[in-house]
């Protein structure tokens, strides 16, 4: 998760007043007795740079496709800037489609490729070239406007298609897993690319994924889709740092799930009693719980930390042994197992060399964490 957005204190999506360019209203598709898209709502902002993301088969494509005109609704209604266009073919609607296998002409080379729908659209020449010299600068491929596709990289194949999608200005560019094609380096330095690109249009992006980190790194807000539904939809941070669901925790990173059941809540303070760690867990929570109420505690494998000593009357301690060391370069994962037997997994930043980390196999731990550092999960 290497990139945060930044963004002002009230987005698009948080005042009222703002009428959202995309509204997807009730939306249902069935092929047959099968749900690929289950009764969705949602509302996507204008300059937005909107995520769908999921596993495969959670109707992600499905949704985008419609919105492209590709498919049309069993049920519900699509509005585009006003418009309802649940009925309107593709070539109407102010959207355009960039394809995961980008579909580049073989025949024409990259300039002409740009050029092609402003020359069916009857853009006179010298206005065209003047369009396609901007889009060529705008994904900085201008020394490869007379090359051929078969000549092109992966990478700059896929620039090609991105400013042939950018030439007719849409209002709204929908991306099916725009870089699924590249490798993971060319794929990061991309993802930062397309964001900037997208801020200097400010043009509404969709995008399919099922990548968490890509998600993660290029969006203003996420809708986590699961079975045909919509389990989710924030921004990064909250994405991740307060998942709704027990779903969306084990989704998006890495997380540690206790579950247990409510003994007392003091205002924000909750005591849950976790059978499977053998300990009382505290957690701060605003919403009241009842007691006795089955819950499942959120924890991030970076906000375990390793303490020096075991204190009983602390909260949020437990002992173990480590069993498994994985090491990523930057960071090094930790499997600890408790007494009895539950598995708990925990980060340390590499700021050290590898040979002088403190922590090795089999060596007994106390981990410890603050009660701000999870959730609480009720579903």
């Amino acid at each position: 998760m290497n990139r945060v957005r930044q963004f002002k204190p009230e987005e698009p999506w948080q005042a009222p007043e703002e009428e959202p360019i995309v509204r997807i209203e009730n939306v249902t598709k069935r092929f047959g007795a099968f749900y690929a898209v289950d009764d969705i709502s949602l509302h996507i902002h204008q300059g937005e740079f909107f995520s769908l993301l999921g596993s495969s088969g959670c109707g992600k494509t499905t949704l985008l496709r419609m919105l492209a005109g590709f498919e049309t609704p069993t049920s519900g209604q699509i509005f585009i800037d006003g418009q309802d266009v649940t009925n309107i073919p593709p070539y109407e609607r102010p959207v355009n489609m960039m394809f995961q296998s980008y579909a580049l002409f073989p025949h024409m080379n990259v300039a002409d490729n740009i050029a092609f729908g402003l020359k069916q659209e009857g853009m006179a020449k010298s206005e065209r070239q003047d369009r396609v010299a901007e889009l060529l600068s705008l994904v900085q491929i201008e020394q490869l406007a007379k090359r051929k596709p078969h000549q092109l990289s992966g990478g700059q194949r896929q620039r090609v298609a991105l400013a042939r999608s950018l030439a007719k200005h849409p209002k709204i560019l929908l991306l099916d897993e725009p870089l699924g094609a590249l490798d993971k380096k060319l794929r990061e330095q991309t993802q930062f690319e397309l964001v900037n690109i997208q801020e200097r249009l400010g043009i509404t992006f969709v995008v399919v994924t099922h990548d968490q980190e890509e998600a993660m790194t290029m969006s203003s807000r996420i809708a986590l889709m699961h079975e045909g539904r919509i389990e989710q939809v924030d921004p990064p941070r909250r994405l991740y740092e307060f998942p709704s669901t027990r779903y969306a925790a084990s989704f998006i990173g890495s997380v540690n799930l206790f579950d247990g059941y409510v003994v007392q809540q003091d205002d924000d303070q909750v005591l849950v009693q976790c059978d499977e760690a053998d300990s009382l867990l505290q957690v701060r929570h605003s919403q009241p719980l009842v007691p006795g109420m089955a819950v499942t505690l959120a924890l991030r494998p970076e906000k375990v930390r390793v303490l020096k000593d075991f204190d009983e009357e602390a909260p949020n301690q437990l002992r173990g042994q480590i069993k498994e060391i994985a090491y990523l370069g930057d960071v090094s994962i930790y499997h600890v197992q408790l007494p009895g037997g539950k598995w708990v997994q925990f980060t340390q930043p590499n700021v050290q060399a590898l040979a002088e980390q403190p922590l090795t196999w089999d060596e007994e731990v106390t981990l410890g964490w603050s009660a701000n550092s999870c959730g609480v999960l009720t579903e």
